[in-house]
């Protein structure tokens, strides 16, 4: 402690001050010099002490600090008193505490991360394999002309999927990062319908389902046009896949005062209770997803429709059909 230069000069300063003083006093008797050395060297002994006590409480802070860097959040410096000291101890508390809610982030994040790749890993692994294998029948030179056909289709439909996968995942990833500005644009509910049935159309016509729209030509809500036309793609497509042939889509849309709403219901097969809290989940798939299913669609459908200030509902009865509910709120909630 004595070699800190800050005490240093204090002490010299004090000793200055005390030597003047007994000097002084002296000039005026004996006893009174006695007394101000006696004064002096009790200013001086406490200032000391009270010096000691401050460095071992900062000492103390010192490796409270220490500890915080090597992970251990669970000690508490906090001593409820008044003073300088004090509110240095809860600032501190509340750095910890703020550090310790942002390592939780980060490793969660991290273990999103991990399994993120993992399910990407794992999807890109299976159209890979079945392109090797097929690429491998195609160097044969006995291999039959419809056969060769047939091959080159499939790696065209593997590839395709890969493709779709990919962007998929980097609007995913941009939307998680926010890196996304959507817009601000007056969109009728009528234009993003007709926009959105056009992707599905022949599926439907191949199946031979219908589909019936019901809703007022002046609906409308504030969105980006083109995102919320790609969420709705992937609930239309979800309802195509999973409603048997000559089945139907039925979409109706109102508004009023607090939100817009864009109901888009099926009677296919519907989704199993136990899988319905976890259809907006990245890779999920059900007990009804088709063979080709990635389970990334109505992830995406709900990442968009929520960055814009929208809520993605879904209720469904097994046998009866699905309903997924959208509803564009005018004010944040």
């Amino acid at each position: 402690m004595l070699r800190n230069r800050e005490i240093q000069i204090l002490l010299l300063i004090m000793s200055s001050i005390s030597l003047t003083a007994i000097v002084a006093a002296a000039f005026i008797s004996s006893i009174a010099a006695v007394f101000v050395t006696i004064l002096s060297i009790l200013l001086i002994g406490s200032s000391l002490l009270f010096m000691r006590w401050r460095y071992r409480e900062l000492e103390k802070l010192s490796v409270y600090l220490r500890e915080i860097s090597n992970g251990n959040d669970s000690l508490d410096v906090r001593d409820n008193q008044e003073g300088e000291l004090s509110i240095l101890k809860n600032d501190i508390y509340k750095v910890t505490l703020m550090l310790s809610e942002h390592r939780l982030l980060l490793h969660r994040d991290k273990l999103q991360l991990t399994d993120a790749i993992s399910d990407i890993s794992h999807q890109l692994k299976t159209p890979l394999t079945s392109m090797k294998v097929m690429a491998e029948l195609l160097s044969s030179p006995d291999l039959p002309p419809a056969k060769r056909t047939e091959f080159t289709h499939h790696i065209r439909i593997q590839l395709e999927r890969i493709d779709w996968l990919v962007s998929s995942l980097l609007k995913l990833s941009k939307m998680d990062a926010k890196t996304i500005q959507f817009k601000k644009d007056r969109i009728p509910v009528k234009n993003l319908i007709q926009k959105a049935l056009e992707p599905v159309m022949i599926p439907m016509d191949i199946k031979e389902q219908t589909v019936f729209i019901a809703g007022d030509d002046d609906v409308a809500f504030a969105g980006d046009f083109n995102w919320t036309v790609e969420a709705v793609i992937n609930i239309l497509k979800n309802g195509v896949e999973h409603t048997h042939e000559g089945g139907a889509i039925t979409i109706t849309f109102s508004e009023n005062t607090l939100f817009t709403e864009i109901v888009i219901a099926d009677n296919g097969k519907g989704i199993p209770k136990e899988d319905l809290p976890y259809i907006f989940k990245r890779f999920y798939k059900g007990k009804n997803a088709g063979e080709g299913s990635i389970g990334i669609g109505l992830a995406m459908a709900h990442s968009i429709i929520a960055s814009q200030n929208g809520v993605l509902d879904v209720t469904s009865e097994s046998g009866k059909g699905t309903q997924f509910r959208i509803k564009f709120y005018k004010q944040v909630i």
